[in-house]
This record gives C-alpha cells, structure tokens and sequence, in this order.
C-alpha cells in the first residue's frame, strides 16, 4: 500500500457499465498499466459493486420470501389466490435455473433443439411475457424408454428447456405449499426425506410388528386420474388460472417416432413438476390410513406385562434380599432372555403404514397363532 492505494505492478481491470434486463451490469476490462502505476477504485465503481451486491441479495430475499409465505399457508391449511401472478417473478426463475442447469439431462434435447445453454434472462423475459398474455404452449416431450429389471422398459418424457424451467418454478411453489401438509410417513420425492429416512423409521418405530403387507401401485404415474388431480388442487389453490396452466401440461402430449400421442391421464415420467403432483394425489391414500384405517385397527393404551417375567423379576427380588446372590443372577438371568411384555396380548394391536412413491408398507402388530 501506498498513499493509502494499491499499487498494481502489472495489470488492473477499468470499469465499465452495459445495459442487460433494464439493469446497469458492471464490466471490467483489462488493461496493461505501467510499472508503479496506481489503479484507484472509484466512487462509481464502489457504488456498481455495491449496487450489484445489494439486487443479489434482494433477489434472494424475494424468493425465499415467497417461498416463506407459502409454507405458512400451507402448515395453517389456508387456501391460496392469485397463484399465477406468482409467475411473474424473475427471482424464481433464477433460482429454478440454480437448481437444474447442473443436472445431466439439462443438455438433452427435447422435441426441439432448445437447451441450457441458450439460457439468458431474455429468455426469461420472454416466457413471462408469453404468460402474461396467456400465449405459452407447452409443448409435447419426447418419449424415450429406458431398460427396467426383468426385461421391460420404462417410457421417459423429455421436456424443452423453457418448459423444465416453468415447471421448476412451479414445483417449488406446490411443494413450499403442500410440504407442511403431507404425511410424515411418505418419504418418496421430499426434500430431506428418502429411502434412508423410510427404513430408518421401519427399524425405529416398528418394533414388534408381526405381519408385513407389502404393496405397489402398478403403473402409477400413467395412472393417475387428470379430473380427479385437478379437483384436489382445486380444493387449495383458488386460482383458475394457475389449474388450467397445470391442465394443458398434463395434456401436452408426447410424441414417439416422430408421431403425436394423446395423454388422457397420468403425469409425464421424466417431468420436474411430476413427483410432486403424485405427491399430492397420493397423498390421499397416506391421510385414508392415518385417520381412518389406523385408529379402527388400534386397540388398546399398551401390552400387558409378561406373567412369566414379572415372576422370575420377583423371584430374583426375593433371593437377594435373602442374600442368595447366585440364585438370584439365575433367575434374572432367565428372565433377561423373555420379553417384558406380553406379544401375545389379544388387546392390544397396532397398525403402522410408510410409503415411498408408489410402493407403500402396512406393518400389523397383533396376536398372531
């Protein structure tokens, strides 16, 4: 340092300001400076930097805000209006690129030739501005199909770009709303949440459970009813708008050598806004167990105690205070090797249920024979 600047002995950057998205972006350019030359950073460049820092900062604030506020809706059970204004917010959709550029399929061509990296926020612009005036199509995917166990193959959709975009943006708003609603016991296609979670559950909480019913959902998300979907997001989000939008994605169509498919039902396998829309439509099935099915299949407050235990436990009492210490570890140890309660108590019985996408496990604990 000297005089209190820094001394650039070879080169330093001059900055400049460019015009992008309505925004002043700062630019630097290098130049060679000659030796003991002082580069100085000026007020208009502090306040460029400044200014850069501070509208990064606000974007992020903006997203998270929003996010923020939808899952306070969500965990108080609040209905959601004017949901498609949300579709208006850069923010979102910069933070839905964040998310998805680094995946291997962003490269992958869909029905057309569009992929990441033709991004820019004049792309952006431009899909708002196609949302606005109610003139974005979705276009079919492009159906491939991918090899499964046993020989059969499983078919894929490949979005465009523009479209695994939009439906990022809305995926993170259906899932910060309907987060806090699903059940704890679904652990498929949740942030946090995987088959790690799911067997750890199993091996914390279901201690003692006898028989084990173990199911799926054949060809789920082929399946799945679009009227009957579309009245269940009906019931939360009061915006017709935003239903229709969800509407012609699940109608798009795909196509297969080059020949247009029609879709009746079912959501598109490979889409971003999938999982999540099967989320809700299963979670139908989670909240039928958890509020119907378990409480008619639970009895009793806890099992009795083990007759035979509590006998030997007091036994072993008994010698101890007797002073017969040998005895006493004989019965203890016999004791040790029964469980405490009874397994066989015709009063007690406990239905459990966990499901991860479309495979799904009922665990019972009752007398069995």
């Amino acid at each position: 340092m000297r005089d209190g600047l820094r001394v650039a002995t070879l080169r330093a950057t001059e900055p400049s300001y460019e015009s992008e998205g309505g925004f002043a972006v700062l630019r630097t350019k290098e130049q060679p400076l000659k030796r003991g030359q002082s580069y100085v950073l000026t007020p208009r460049s502090r306040v460029g930097v400044t200014q850069a820092k501070r509208r990064k900062g606000r974007e992020m604030r903006t997203t998270d805000t929003i996010l923020g506020l939808l899952r306070e809706r969500g965990s108080k059970g609040l209905p959601l209006e004017r949901v498609y204004r949300l579709l208006y917010t850069p923010d979102l959709y910069l933070t839905a690129y964040g998310k998805i550029y680094r995946n291997h399929g962003a490269m992958t061509k869909g029905t057309t030739d569009e992929t990441v990296d033709g991004m820019s926020l004049r792309k952006i612009e431009a899909i708002i501005q196609a949302l606005r005036e109610g003139t974005f199509q979705w276009p079919p995917v492009r159906r491939v199909y991918i090899p499964k166990k046993q020989g059969k193959k499983r078919p894929l959709g490949l979005p465009d770009w523009s479209s695994k975009l939009v439906q990022e943006v809305i995926r993170m708003i259906l899932e910060a709303y309907y987060e806090p609603q699903f059940s704890n016991h679904a652990h498929g296609f949740r942030p946090g949440r995987g088959c790690h979670t799911a067997l750890r559950e199993i091996r914390t909480c279901w201690t003692g459970t006898v028989w084990f019913i173990e199911g799926d959902i054949a060809r789920c998300f082929d399946a799945l009813d679009h009227q009957l979907l579309l009245s269940i997001l009906r019931e939360h989000i009061h915006d017709e708008q935003f239903i229709t939008l969800i509407s012609r994605l699940l109608k798009a169509g795909y196509l297969e050598d080059w020949t247009f498919h029609k879709t009746l039902s079912g959501v598109p396998q490979g889409g971003i806004v999938s999982p999540v829309l099967s989320n809700i439509y299963l979670d139908r099935l989670d909240k039928y167990v958890d509020q119907t099915l378990a409480p008619h299949y639970t009895r009793g407050k806890g099992r009795r105690v083990n007759r035979e235990y509590e006998r030997l436990a007091d036994q072993a009492g008994y010698y101890r205070r007797k002073g017969e210490r040998e005895k006493a570890m004989h019965l203890k140890r016999q004791a040790q090797h029964l469980p405490s309660l009874d397994p066989a108590d015709p009063e007690y019985r406990r239905l459990r249920f966990i499901r991860y996408a479309d495979d799904w496990l009922i665990g019972l604990y009752v007398k069995y024979h």
